[in-house]
């Protein structure tokens, strides 16, 4: 056997696996909300710090990077170190950059707090996923599996919820102070519950691989968020969006090249894609990362903005989302271990876009809230049923020495969906806006007093090339209107830009549609069952099957 025997931990963990992993759902739960809870705040943060709409997405947006870039490099200090450590250390950089993100008082803070609470992020993840495969043998994860996708569906739903509790009652800077108590809390467990399991398996690292795959995937995400405000020209002197996202492709071709030829240790082994439920698997993951991660922001600003409810309310309209996915999660999981995984995932993916579709059919300018919930329980079934069949699906029969890289690549392809996701589906609405915009002003301004029509109709002209969509609503008008008229003028300004956003939103969402398509058919091309031959013996600890009685 090239993989030591197990040290550094009492039986207490094969006594209580379910102990030990309830304190690492903790953390787990606070690195995937902490995704999306952003999103409900953006109005209070865009006024309460005085920050540009592009701002306000950075803030999410490189939580997101800095989240996603150094997870294959963790998922390999998790095997080599010890995951308990890796664990801990990230769970109190979260914690302290939590509280950080809640004292910012301005944008560029806030942006520089949130990098660092990812990092801390990417520490964690990989090893709740490592310490699954090292509790619980091949047969009976898919309960343990359940509990892991119930938190990351619940947590990531949950944040629009939470988020808006947060924000209309005490402010916006408590949606990042909350992560503080509870962060306290998941240490505690942890130190107590967790078992320090060594792998130590001597891996070398490859710091070429690191830069060039670090390098690469933030050149490509930064001219994907940056390109609108640009205008997919030039950033810096001869330097153009174009180039910076053509460099970032050429270094990742080029981390896939050296990755091959590295015959010592690369940081990503090619030969786990051999694995065709592994490939799979994250090829659907991406597809749901970028659709959860890109939905959120037009789908928040048109019920706060358009529909014009609170942020509490918001909350409660996307709730059916949440309430589903934390109902059938650990049901789907437990039903992973006795039908094939594909085919639960499968019709999850495949559902979570018929809830975006039905949203999209439903949406209109003036729609009663209570109308969308609907769009969103059925999207909550599908979430439910996709992520702990899929970890599962992913991470059995993998080599048990390569289960700390393993866990790192899946988590590093959700964040990367969710990444380019995010940027993705901002640029699509953003460029659908610009046309939608001028559009209906057209069409409006044929009910504006003559005088004041050209003003009326340049005013959304101007606002389809920036990013601050609703100005023009708001635009001040000249003195000398009389009331009555500017009375007119402001509210079919006000219904321009509901008719607009709703237009180019409805767009903007076919788009995550047809990506969780390929989700659908990455999931049909799995095999029926993964191969556990050599799986049970060499990944789980000696004495393990004490907890199966």
């Amino acid at each position: 056997m090239s993989q030591p025997p197990h040290q550094g931990s009492s039986t207490a963990p094969v006594r209580k696996p379910w102990a030990a992993l309830a304190a690492l759902c903790i953390g787990f739960f606070m690195i995937m909300l902490d995704t999306t809870i952003v999103n409900v705040a953006i109005p209070a943060m865009i006024k309460g710090l005085n920050a540009s709409l592009t701002e306000i997405i950075w803030i999410n947006s490189v939580y997101l990077l800095t989240y996603a870039v150094p997870l294959l490099l963790t998922g390999r200090l998790g095997d080599r170190f010890g995951p308990k450590r890796l664990f801990l250390g990230g769970l109190v950089v979260f914690t302290v950059a939590s509280a950080a993100c809640g004292l910012a008082g301005q944008a560029s803070t806030l942006i520089i707090a949130r990098a660092i609470q990812g990092l801390g992020a990417a520490a964690m993840t990989p090893q709740t996923m490592a310490f699954i495969t090292r509790l619980f043998p091949p047969s009976k994860r898919g309960g343990p599996m359940g509990l892991w996708g119930a938190v990351a569906g619940v947590a990531t739903i949950t944040g629009p919820l939470l988020g808006g509790v947060l924000v209309q009652t005490l402010g916006w800077e408590w949606i990042f102070f909350v992560n503080v108590p509870i962060g306290i809390v998941g240490i505690v467990m942890a130190v107590i519950l967790v078992p320090d399991w060594q792998p130590r398996n001597s891996h070398r690292f490859d710091p070429i691989g690191i830069a060039l795959s670090s390098v690469g995937l933030f050149c490509v995400v930064f001219g994907l968020q940056e390109g609108q405000r640009y205008d997919w020209g030039a950033i810096a002197g001869p330097i153009t969006v174009f180039e910076i996202i053509g460099f970032g492709v050429v270094l990742l071709v080029a981390f896939v090249v050296w990755q091959r030829v590295n015959r010592r240790e690369p940081l990503l082994p090619l030969g786990v894609f051999s694995h065709r439920n592994f490939s799979m698997a994250n090829l659907a993951n991406i597809t749901v990362g970028f659709t959860m991660a890109g939905m959120f922001l037009p789908v928040v600003i048109y019920i706060q903005s358009v529909l014009g409810y609170s942020a509490i309310l918001s909350g409660l309209i996307t709730a059916p989302l949440s309430f589903a996915s934390g109902i059938v999660a650990p049901f789907a999981g437990r039903l992973s271990d006795r039908i094939s995984g594909k085919w639960i995932v499968a019709f999850g993916i495949a559902a979570f876009a018929a809830g975006i579709w039905a949203f999209t059919l439903v949406a209109k300018y003036d729609s009663p809230g209570w109308t969308l919930s609907p769009a969103f329980l059925l999207a909550g079934v599908g979430v439910g049923c996709i992520f702990s069949p899929l970890a599962n699906l992913a991470t059995t029969g993998l080599d048990p020495r390569l289960i700390g890289t393993g866990s790192g690549i899946f988590n590093t392809s959700r964040q990367v969906g969710s990444v380019i996701g995010s940027a993705a589906i901002g640029v699509l609405l953003q460029a659908r806006l610009a046309v939608e915009l001028p559009a209906q002003a057209a069409t409006a301004a044929q009910r504006v007093p003559a005088p004041y029509r050209e003003q009326f109709a340049h005013s959304f002209d101007q606002a389809a090339g920036s990013t601050d969509f609703s100005a023009a609503a708001n635009a001040p008008l000249p003195a000398g209107i009389p009331p009555g008229a500017a009375h007119q003028i402001r509210l079919l300004g006000q219904s321009v830009f509901e008719h607009a956003f709703t237009s180019a939103m409805k767009t903007a969402l076919v788009l995550p549609i047809l990506v969780l398509v390929l989700g659908v058919i990455a999931c049909l091309l799995m095999n029926r069952r993964t191969p556990l031959t050599g799986t049970h013996a060499e990944a789980t600890p000696a004495g393990a099957t004490s907890h199966r009685s």
